[in-house]
């Protein structure tokens, strides 16, 4: 009992020398009480001296950082596992803990519990470098771009990295889509929700699939964004196209839109996976398609090889001419 009584008395001791503005002082208090107390008593006096000297402490000091950075996450509603995760991913990006915090502010503030906001970070560990100020502006800029309560929030769950583009790059994808590709603005903020990767796609090989529906398919934009056009590779479009073109099940509109067979609707072509495809659209086995992809991919390379031929034959244009004439590009492969 007088133990405990001493024990006591010796932590009043050191709660009062812990405010003594002399450092070196408190440092010498904090090694005596830690070596005379018990375990219990320990812990509560050494949350007392770092609360009382936060604020004093040296930026430096890497524990002292990682300490004050649990503190935080705990206080967001994390737990200790997820904090310690959290900690650990931020020290592997090589991020700055004053960046890192504002990126998770940021996402809390977004309205993400603590678990989606691990998730995302898991999913994009390059958030951690994101600055707070450029964080918000890309976040203002997607809401300018249709992305609202809701939509937003299951964007940046299922594709965080949309968030690691610069703005720019963005709005270029949204103006090629409506500018260049006639998307209506509700269609382009359609495409950007349904498809958020589209922004990390080279704009010429995002318009050429375009045009590859809309002229060799004759499918319209509205059908492409119901079909979720975007999220198919183009090579996955061309080979299930051209497999049932040359099997007579798709035929291309004339000028009119009309076509002598009845054409599968895109999203029944792209909609579904590949055993689905084959059994109900295709009408083939998965050894035929396997072939016919093999002879495609080998078409395609000579195609490529022969445009090379003719880059390096001709002259050389200026960039902006290039880009005008994506178009024509597509209409003098249909020529070949």
């Amino acid at each position: 009992m007088s133990a405990h009584i001493v024990s006591r008395q010796l932590l009043r001791w050191t709660l009062r020398c812990a405010n003594r503005s002399i450092l070196h002082q408190k440092g010498l208090a904090r090694y005596h009480v830690r070596n005379a107390l018990p375990t219990s008593y320990r812990v509560l006096s050494s949350n007392h001296y770092q609360t009382g000297v936060q604020h004093n402490a040296d930026t430096s000091n890497l524990k002292t950082g990682k300490e004050l950075t649990l503190r935080s996450l705990l206080d967001m509603g994390f737990t200790d596992t997820q904090a310690e995760q959290v900690c650990d991913a931020v020290t592997k990006s090589r991020g700055h803990s004053d960046t890192a915090l504002s990126t998770l502010t940021t996402l809390f503030v977004l309205g993400l519990n603590p678990s989606s906001v691990l998730k995302v970070l898991e999913k994009c560990p390059d958030l951690y470098k994101v600055k707070g100020t450029q964080f918000n502006q890309r976040i203002s800029n997607l809401r300018k771009l249709g992305l609202l309560e809701g939509s937003l929030q299951r964007v940046v769950s299922y594709y965080p990295q949309i968030l690691t583009f610069p703005m720019k790059r963005i709005n270029n994808v949204v103006r090629l889509l409506r500018e260049r590709c006639l998307f209506t603005f509700p269609q382009a903020t359609d495409i950007l929700r349904d498809s958020p990767a589209v922004v990390e796609e080279d704009l010429g090989s995002l318009e050429y699939k375009f045009q590859y529906v809309y002229f060799r398919m004759g499918v319209k934009q509205a059908e492409m964004v119901r079909s979720k056009l975007f999220r198919v590779p183009l090579e996955e479009v061309r080979c299930r196209h051209c497999f049932l073109e040359r099997r007579g099940l798709y035929q291309t509109p004339d000028k009119k839109g009309q076509t002598l067979i009845l054409n599968p609707k895109l999203n029944d072509i792209l909609g579904v996976n590949e055993e689905t495809y084959l059994a109900e659209v295709a009408m083939a086995t998965q050894e035929e398609y396997s072939i016919f992809r093999k002879l495609m991919e080998k078409e395609w390379q000579e195609e490529e090889g022969q445009e090379r031929e003719m880059m390096s034959g001709g002259d050389e244009e200026d960039g902006e001419e290039e880009e005008e004439g994506e178009i024509d590009g597509y209409q003098k492969r249909r020529k070949r």
